[in-house]
């Protein structure tokens, strides 16, 4: 049985990234792609702001879920994600982050409950802010510059890096990891977190 079994459970679903057109290909902003495809193909509508993010409210199996892109640029999320979570009484359980990851290859996804931020200054942000890493991630692989591991790329080459867009094939990779986020968004919501980890959690459009 899914962990959000009472009905008046709210279910929070952030995207990470930076507001403005000249973000929109970026590494960094992978979290609002996500979102932005998952509201075109649910009809969901981001007219509305609250919190320095703009939401779409829309009830999903029973359960009222918002769908948040905030506003404050990336390492500022947390000011955002914090009055949402406080606004719409959201427990920590029933909050999911999506976001790019440094520590994982193009084309890798990773789903779990709480654990180290990576250095990710989103969701450290976030941890901040809500005083609890204890909430979901979906972690959306962007590798590291140059291929390189952690602690041998520097801070001027990360920010470089995430603030760059796709390459071509970079982007061919993307075109197929953002809809398995969404399904893996849609199944999270129906089935829960251990059943999604279980699937989608060894996924890897490198091999396909």
């Amino acid at each position: 049985m899914p962990f959000w079994d009472r009905k008046t459970d709210t279910r929070l679903i952030i995207g990470l990234g930076n507001p403005g057109g000249k973000y929109t290909g970026n590494r960094h902003n992978i979290g609002f792609m996500c979102i932005d495809y998952f509201a075109q193909n649910h009809n969901l509508d981001f007219s509305r702001s609250r919190c320095q993010a703009k939401i779409a409210e829309v009830r999903i199996a029973d359960h009222e879920t918002i769908f948040a892109k905030p506003q404050t640029f990336m390492n500022n999320s947390g000011e955002s994600v914090g009055g949402l979570v406080r606004k719409f009484k959201v427990k920590r359980e029933n909050l999911i982050v999506i976001h790019d990851d440094l520590d994982l290859p193009p084309g890798r996804i990773r789903i779990r409950l709480g654990g180290s931020s990576g250095g990710h200054k989103g969701i450290n942000s976030i941890v901040e802010h809500l005083g609890n890493q204890e909430f979901i991630r979906v972690r959306i692989g962007i590798g590291r510059p140059n291929g390189l591991e952690s602690g041998k790329t520097n801070e001027d080459e990360v920010v470089d890096y995430v603030l760059g867009d796709f390459t071509p094939d970079e982007k061919a990779v993307i075109n197929d990891v953002v809809p398995c986020v969404s399904e893996a968004l849609d199944f999270l919501l129906a089935e829960g977190l251990a059943a999604t980890m279980n699937k989608f959690n060894s996924t890897d459009f490198r091999k396909r």
